[in-house]
């Protein structure tokens, strides 16, 4: 895809309407050629303040209405999804920089995100029970107000859909803060929610960065947060947000370990790690990070060189965020080689034609790798893939269980003993067995353990319905005839 003319300067999004709010104008730039493609202000506490005022009076009418009726809203704006994939396709490749086919296959994700949305009135239910003779009592599900969701880069259209459809659905109005590095599909999603009949002042839109952030943690009158991001970030918000009484979850970064035994199918297990390692760049927290050799896996390592050889950046792989991103993941690789390392395959210097100015990475392979470098220990957020050979299962989990991180792992093998070790030993939140991105799909949940996550439930499915409600219980008798204390 080539860049169009520059688009419309990004507004926010408050009560229905955009709105040109901000101070500082800061440019939006696409990583596949390095073109200005938008500007947008970045908003200030005012800013906030006031979508959180519109926020706060669409709540009183939206948390009124039934779920039922809230469904429908989401069932139109599912087809609206679909009806304008391309469009929305094409504005995550222009920002993001991911190939085409990832880019519709984020927007097909965001659409199975809608479709479990539209089905949490069968799975959110009142529990009832007559407790004592003439007493009963209940259990609702009640939205919680205002709440808040700060979105990454990686995922322009999916992260968003995370969080917004289950928040909207339980009755929450929200403040959506996207990356001010790809501010366009979720300017594109309010359009689109608006047209599907989603009342004003129930989604809004504040762009920005920091100072949005640290808005969003401190203003009383929002309830709850969610976020996704590094780390570093993800500390700095949780503690921020809970710190003012939210409740938060924040989901940070990875460095996810695949194990692969000698016993590994050869052709699965290769395609497989090097699809996880160079899928959207690696700029996924799901992404191949580390590769845990046990034994003789040589040929399985041969045959990821080759198939990774296959892969070609402006082709079938897309660019990374960014110059500084790019100078970052090449930074390590130049960093590993120091370090005696071998570079297997070499994405150092990767240009694209006509593209001169695009931020690309070719795929990386990088073996004989010790737990002690750069390379092994830190998140690379790149196509870019470590080797540690381990002459072990139990080597290979302590390695695996040495990271700070805990967001996924995933071994390879044709052993169902041996997996099962895996999937019971690692300190993970998500486990995969001969799968490299073992996300986890509707109905259940995404989220990691250690310092891939901070605070309680999932961001996904069904562990987001507690994190987006609170729980009402009330006790009731009519019977006066009833002569004990039914709490004796």
């Amino acid at each position: 895809m080539e860049t169009k003319e520059k688009l419309s300067e990004v507004k926010n999004f408050i009560d229905g309407k955009f709105e040109r709010n901000g101070q500082k104008p800061m440019n939006v730039e696409s990583p596949i050629d390095g073109a200005i493609i938008s500007t947008i202000l970045l908003s200030t506490y005012a800013d906030v303040d006031k979508a959180v005022k519109a926020a706060s009076e669409a709540y009183k009418t939206w948390s009124a209405t039934t779920m039922k009726e809230r469904a429908q809203i989401f069932f139109k704006y599912r087809f609206l999804l679909e009806k304008n994939i391309q469009e929305l396709t094409e504005l995550i490749v222009l920002e993001n920089g991911k190939s085409y086919g990832e880019s519709k296959a984020e927007v097909e994700k965001s659409m199975e995100l809608c479709e479990f949305a539209v089905s949490l009135p069968q799975i959110v239910s009142n529990e009832v029970q007559e407790v004592s003779l003439g007493v009963e009592c209940r259990t609702e599900r009640r939205p919680i107000g205002v709440v808040a969701s700060i979105a990454p880069f990686n995922f322009p259209n999916m992260v968003p859909h995370w969080t917004m459809p289950n928040a909207l659905m339980l009755g929450n109005t929200m403040i959506m803060k996207p990356s001010e590095l790809v501010p366009l599909s979720v300017v594109r999603m309010s359009e689109l929610l608006k047209e599907a009949g989603l009342p004003d002042g129930v989604f809004n839109v504040v762009n920005g960065g920091k100072e949005v952030v640290e808005s969003i943690c401190d203003h009383p009158g929002i309830e709850a947060v969610s976020f996704v991001g590094s780390t570093k970030v993800a500390k700095i918000v949780y503690k921020r947000a809970t710190s003012n009484l939210k409740r938060c979850v924040a989901l940070g970064g990875a460095k996810n370990h695949l194990i692969v035994l000698p016993d590994a199918h050869l052709d699965m297990t290769a395609s497989n790690v090097v699809a996880s390692m160079s899928g959207c760049a690696g700029q996924r927290c799901m992404a191949a990070s580390v590769m845990v050799g046990v034994d003789k896996v040589q040929h399985i390592i041969d045959k990821m060189v080759e198939d990774a050889k296959k892969i070609v950046p402006g082709d079938n792989l897309g660019s990374v965020i960014s110059a500084a991103a790019k100078e970052r993941i090449e930074g390590y690789i130049t960093a590993a080689e120091r370090a005696g390392a071998t570079i297997l395959l070499d994405g150092r210097g990767a240009t694209v034609s006509g593209k001169e100015g695009g931020y690309y990475v070719g795929p990386t392979i990088i073996d004989h790798v010790t737990p002690e470098m750069s390379v092994a220990s830190e998140e690379i957020f790149g196509p870019v893939i470590s080797i540690i050979r381990a002459k072990d299962l139990d080597e290979a989990m302590d390695i695996e269980n040495s990271s700070n991180y805990g967001n996924a792992a995933a071994v390879f093998t044709q052993s169902g003993g041996l997996a099962k070790q895996v999937m019971e030993r690692a300190s993970a939140g998500m486990i995969g067995v001969n799968i490299g991105v073992p996300v986890t799909r509707e109905p259940f949940s995404f989220g990691g353990w250690n310092e891939s996550k901070f605070g309680v439930c999932d961001i996904t499915g069904r562990s987001s319905v507690e994190f987006w409600t609170q729980n009402k219980k009330t006790t009731i008798k009519w019977n006066p005839e009833a002569k004990t204390n039914w709490m004796s």
